[in-house]
């Protein structure tokens, strides 16, 4: 067993977990509330950002150029296309994307965030991949298994949503799988159990970061720079 299906193994309790969760269950059955979507996008807009930056210091860590084009094409898909499902979500809930821009973490998306960015920057290629491949690919099962179960049609309010991560999780998974395998087969184990951990951890945050938006998580007291 490769070491990626190895670590999609170890967490496939939460990959279920996710599946099962109200807001995705809610996008399947189409009938979340407009302000779970609201609180949803402006979470996942600067999530994406934190993302497009773990990408950049990446690149630093790659040692050829076909390793820094993958993740310079995904900077471009962050920037580019993946505001289509967010602009799906919009439009349910009757907002702008640009009106969701530019709001504060909630505690979950900060916690996911430094989660990521500390790995990034004290880590491995192989670690960075590792804390950012559970975002691609329990999104790519999502897509693919509510396409099955739903099999929704054009007038599914999140019928956009659906194909996308449908379609577009599926050739990044693969690459960062293969890219993972290929540092697993030379790194030590002690790096290769950090790489785990790393993973693990990530996919609990994709599960809190669904529980997050569903429940309008916020920080207890309400406080902002003056």
């Amino acid at each position: 067993m490769s070491f990626s299906k190895e670590l999609r193994r170890q967490a496939d309790d939460i990959f279920q977990a996710i599946y099962g969760h109200p807001f995705v269950r809610g996008i399947a059955a189409g009938d979340l509330q407009k302000e779970q979507l609201i609180h949803y996008v402006k979470q996942d807009f600067e999530y994406l950002n934190a993302f497009a930056r773990i990408y950049g210091i990446a690149v630093s860590k790659c040692v050829s150029r076909e390793e820094m084009a993958i993740f310079s094409e995904q900077i471009s898909f962050i920037l580019h296309s993946e505001i289509h499902p967010h602009q799906n979500f919009c439009t349910v809930a009757g907002v702008t994307y640009e009106e969701l821009q530019g709001y504060p973490l909630s505690p979950t998306a900060h916690h996911y965030t430094r989660h990521m960015l500390t790995v990034a920057y004290e880590g491995s290629l192989g670690e960075i991949l590792a804390v950012l491949l559970p975002c691609p690919w329990t999104y790519m099962e999502i897509g693919q298994k509510l396409a099955e179960e739903v099999n929704p049609a054009p007038e599914h309010p999140f019928y956009d949503w659906i194909q996308f991560y449908k379609f577009q999780m599926t050739d990044l998974t693969e690459k960062f799988c293969n890219m993972l395998d290929e540092w697993a087969e030379q790194a030590p184990e002690a790096d290769k159990r950090k790489a785990a951990e790393h993973f693990l951890v990530s996919c609990q945050m994709e599960y809190l970061f669904w529980d997050m938006a569903y429940k309008l998580e916020n920080w207890p007291v309400p406080a902002q720079v003056k």
